[in-house]
């Protein structure tokens, strides 16, 4: 059995490995990473990132975007999320991005991971989940990014945040939302 084969034992479909994962298995890693992209066992997917694609019958499938984002910043502590997730709040956001957004203690910066783009953003805290309330507070903190008029959309927001678990909103604002998003929250808040 060659190094190479002995590396290959080791790697399972549908995996990303970074660089550093696999040269525990190879003294030549450079190399035998350059052989295995070459004959497709690995996909590139950015530097130091790779893929080990899954067969299905339509071809290779892509990595599963949490699995991508976790072998990316080395860590399980990040919220994915898009500017599109604020469509589902019903005020009257309708266009859609191609980019995905990453909240996370680690990295900054827009990246592209296989033909995905993201944008990664250092929080201090985030959700583990997005809920309404926090995708709401999250919308005022992004209004500047959307194509959508902030007018109309401020009163959009107004109403929707009456129609909301008050302490829920109140907590999404206190702990997620910029000075912006608290002022504007402040006069919707119960006193």
């Amino acid at each position: 059995m060659t190094k190479l084969d002995e590396l290959k034992k080791h790697l399972k479909r549908g995996k990303v490995y970074r660089r550093s994962d696999l040269i525990k298995w190879s003294k030549s890693i450079d190399r035998h990473l350059e052989v295995l992209i070459e004959d497709g066992t690995l996909q590139k997917l950015s530097q130091g990132l790779y893929y080990f694609p899954q067969e299905s019958a339509v071809g290779k499938t892509p990595p599963e975007e949490e699995a991508l984002i976790k072998s990316f910043l080395k860590d399980d502590r990040f919220l994915l999320t898009s500017l599109n997730a604020y469509n589902s709040l019903g005020v009257g956001t309708t266009q859609l991005y191609n980019q995905r957004t990453v909240y996370n203690h680690k990295r900054h910066g827009d990246f592209k991971l296989g033909n995905k783009d993201f944008s990664f953003r250092v929080k201090p805290h985030f959700p583990k989940k997005a809920t309404p309330e926090f995708l709401l507070v999250d919308l005022v903190n992004n209004l500047d990014a959307l194509a959508e008029d902030p007018t109309e959309l401020l009163k959009n927001i107004s109403w929707k945040a009456r129609t909301m678990d008050a302490k829920k909103l109140e907590r999404s604002v206190s702990e997620y939302g910029n000075a912006r998003a608290k002022r504007i929250f402040r006069p919707l808040m119960p006193a």
